[in-house]
């Protein structure tokens, strides 16, 4: 029997998988694929997480594939806003139903509307015109709803039909209100959902090896051990805390003293978000400074593999701000400093940053 891996080999073999340890020559599309989305709650979250795993990432790249309607921001996994190929829009978003039903179909919002499916026909009535704003469809939905109030019904809308964001939102350099088509419209086809099995696979591609209960935290998706306990070809292996690990047997899994460059994430970044346990990636200390957060989870930059501090940028001022979570030898404190103006400017091209530290009580 093998050794149990240990917590810093997982994360170096969750790095490799998400090319955080190399950036991959693989086009926008390629790596949204291959991570199953990219979570997507801020228009601009995608463009730092494709820069940071891509050679040569240009944000033009990404609105050529939204506004040709290859790639679209629809609620998905986690009932969050993601990223995803139109593809993988089709087959996850039916996928993820009962996920959304759990989260937007909640008691109150069944108390508030009553008939859920009467509203859905009236919203499904209101978008055959064309592209609806989010706050002009909970408004005119509103009139029939006397005990609703305009987040109760925008709940029951946008969790009950599959609805994506339109362009010019999310769009690089532009900005636009938050527009709705139905996503079978918007692409033509219409949705079907995949197989979990398949997609089972794909997550542990981008983020195994992982327990079942980590697949479960990606997704929200319940009751997947009785899936994973049939799937044929899975590797069956354990980690050093005892936790049984699933993964694929030609996955790459680098030697845990690999180097782990420092890298630089967007808010709500999917690695940090996709497993229960997240002690390859973070100390209960750091989770607990994160836990605090939970409404926005903040840029984060990793330093030998793991959660450091987080960064801000504040375009007005031409300032990148890091707050470490501990102390960083002199080499590892430049790598921060000098990753912290790269990421800026993806965001503010040819313009001069600053860059400061901040003691973490600030």
């Amino acid at each position: 029997m093998s050794s149990p891996i240990s917590t810093r080999s997982l994360g170096r073999a969750t790095l490799a998988r998400q090319h955080l340890l190399e950036p991959a020559r693989m086009s926008a599309l390629e790596m949204i694929e291959h991570l199953v989305g990219l979570q997507s709650q801020e228009p601009l979250s995608a463009y730092g997480g494709l820069w940071t795993r891509l050679v040569d990432f240009r944000p033009s790249e990404l609105s050529d594939l939204i506004e040709s309607r290859q790639v679209v921001r629809i609620l998905a996994m986690r009932g969050t806003v993601h990223l995803l190929s139109a593809a993988d829009c089709l087959g996850l978003r039916p996928l993820m139903q009962p996920v959304l039903d759990r989260i937007y179909r909640q008691t109150r919002v069944r108390r508030a509307i009553g008939d859920l499916d009467g509203l859905t026909r009236r919203a499904q009535d209101l978008l055959r015109a064309g592209p609806i704003a989010a706050t002009d469809l909970s408004r005119a939905l509103l009139a029939h709803y006397p005990d609703a109030d305009l987040e109760v019904v925008g709940m029951a809308t946008r969790g009950s039909l599959a609805l994506v964001q339109v362009p010019p939102r999310a769009l690089w350099g532009r900005s636009g209100r938050t527009t709705y088509v139905p996503a079978a419209d918007w692409l033509g086809k219409p949705l079907q959902a995949a197989d979990i099995r398949d997609v089972i696979r794909r997550y542990l591609a981008a983020y195994g090896p992982a327990t079942v209960a980590d697949v479960q935290a990606w997704c929200k998706l319940t009751k997947l051990r009785e899936i994973t306990d049939t799937m044929p070809g899975l590797l069956r292996l354990k980690g050093e805390n005892g936790a049984d690990l699933l993964d694929l047997p030609d996955a790459p899994r680098p030697a845990q003293d690999v180097i782990a460059p420092v890298r630089m994430l967007p808010d709500f970044d999917n690695v940090l978000l996709s497993h229960a346990d997240r002690s390859r990636f973070m100390s209960p200390d750091d989770q607990r400074r994160l836990s605090t957060r939970i409404v926005v989870v903040p840029s984060i930059f990793l330093v030998d593999g793991t959660v450091g501090g987080w960064w801000h940028l504040d375009r007005k001022r031409h300032l990148v701000t890091v707050t470490p979570f501990r102390r960083f030898s002199a080499r590892q404190r430049q790598q921060v400093l000098e990753e912290a103006v790269r990421a800026g400017n993806l965001y503010l091209e040819h313009t001069r940053l600053d860059v400061r530290e901040a003691d973490l009580s600030t």
